[in-house]
């Protein structure tokens, strides 16, 4: 994936504890579990480029 930008999230506390469980049951990270989501929320939308196998 090469280099990695951070930058602050806002979120709501109850869309927080939704992902934290979310990433608790699937043994990802908070972190891991929001990469996850928006990679595959791009993916399903055709925004992200396909990485030749």
């Amino acid at each position: 994936m090469g280099e990695k930008k951070s930058f602050v999230l806002r979120i709501d506390p109850e869309t927080m504890k939704a992902i934290e469980k979310w990433a608790a049951d699937e043994f990802r990270s908070i972190n891991g579990q929001l990469e996850w989501m928006i990679n595959k929320s791009l993916k399903d939308a055709g925004r992200l480029k396909q990485k030749n196998k």
